[in-house]
């Protein structure tokens, strides 16, 4: 039995279609990321998920059952939202106990609940003070804690990280796939950070467009995304994008690109003459390499150089388009206005339809 499944929800608001008709399912006892661009849609969906909004049209199951037009009380979700929305007159030993009581558990056992999430979440020499008194990622941890603080097996995060600086943001990643672990519960995250989305997920649903893209396991979407637009968004820095042609030559398929040709793996139909979007990751480019066989290879001249510490992305200029490469520190003697040959093994590039947006093919050895 799926812990979440969606079937062909949609949402509109007044005239403006927001979600068309999405369906997804999330397994129990996974670490699960809604993962997309600002505006894509997935605090709506997290939203429908929780109860505060009903969808237009479409099914919500959870746990098997249909809550569609069941009251968020009744979900049985804990929910924590993107800002902190602490009380400031509480401390926070209030501010973790206060949905407790709403929901009516007793003093004991609510007093048992909030220091068990406090503990667990490193705050518990915290309880006195009030949230004036805390730093942002302890306000954070608060907030997190009175999330978790109801007993259940589905919690649901809308972006609540999303304020706070990377190192701080680091260590909360870890402490919230440790949660995850110790709690044995399903968790639903929403981000647009891809590194984000990289460093927390099990499995994604990528959302674009008010439209779910692609499913599943996060090694596989990231290895072999289906959808063009998964593989522009999913990762970082962003994917190179050429366009494409195709052409017959003999018994193969070859695609012809302005800055080298190479012979297409096929997994879906396709006809010579036929335009497609031509994917490489900047991880997947060699500069200056030594022989490679099997490889696409072009010249270059570096433009910039983006040091990241333990990496440096290259900015290049090829034939007149931007290209980027990501390179070990090792090779920083690379300097701008530098002219360099590049190289990408082929079964690393991606061929998709433009039109569909759905992969095609990808390099052939």
């Amino acid at each position: 039995m799926n812990a979440v499944e969606f079937r062909d929800i949609g949402k509109t608001y007044q005239s403006r279609r927001v979600l068309e008709s999405i369906s997804f399912v999330i397994r129990p006892e996974t670490f699960t990321v809604l993962f997309g661009p600002p505006g894509c849609g997935k605090t709506i969906v997290l939203r429908l998920l929780t109860g505060f909004e009903e969808p237009t049209e479409g099914l919500i199951m959870i746990r098997g059952e249909d809550v569609t037009k069941v009251t968020p009380a009744q979900r049985n979700i804990g929910y924590v939202p993107q800002s902190f929305a602490l009380y400031p007159h509480y401390r926070v030993y209030d501010n973790i106990a206060y949905p407790l009581r709403l929901m009516g558990t007793s003093k004991p056992e609510s007093d048992r609940e909030v220091r068990r999430v406090a503990e667990m979440l490193h705050i518990d020499h915290l309880l006195q003070k009030k949230p004036d008194q805390l730093s942002g990622g302890e306000k954070q941890r608060v907030a997190l804690a009175r999330g978790i603080a109801k007993r259940t097996d589905i919690y649901a995060f809308d972006d609540p990280l999303s304020g706070l600086d990377y190192k701080l943001r680091e260590q909360l990643f870890d402490d919230l796939r440790k949660l995850q672990e110790e709690l044995r519960a399903t968790f639903v995250y929403t981000t647009s950070d891809p590194l984000e989305a990289m460093m927390m997920a099990a499995e994604l649903v990528v959302l674009d467009a008010g439209h779910v893209i692609e499913t599943g396991q996060l090694e596989q979407v990231y290895a072999m995304p289906k959808h063009v637009r998964t593989m522009a968004l999913l990762g970082f820095p962003q994917t190179n994008l050429l366009k494409g042609v195709l052409e017959s030559r003999g018994t193969e398929i070859w695609c012809l690109t302005p800055l080298f040709d190479f012979p297409v793996q096929l997994t879906a139909p396709a006809t010579a003459g036929q335009t497609v979007a031509v994917t490489i990751r900047p991880q997947d480019l060699v500069v200056n390499p030594e022989e490679m066989s099997g490889s696409a290879e072009f010249h270059a001249k570096i433009v910039l150089r983006e040091d990241l510490g333990g990496e440096l992305v290259l900015y290049l200029d090829a034939c007149g388009l931007q290209i980027l490469s990501v390179i070990r520190h090792d090779d920083a003697h690379l300097i701008a206005d530098e002219n360099v040959n590049v190289a990408v093994m082929r079964e690393s590039i991606v061929v998709y339809s433009p039109e569909l947006g759905q992969s095609i093919g990808r390099g052939a050895v």
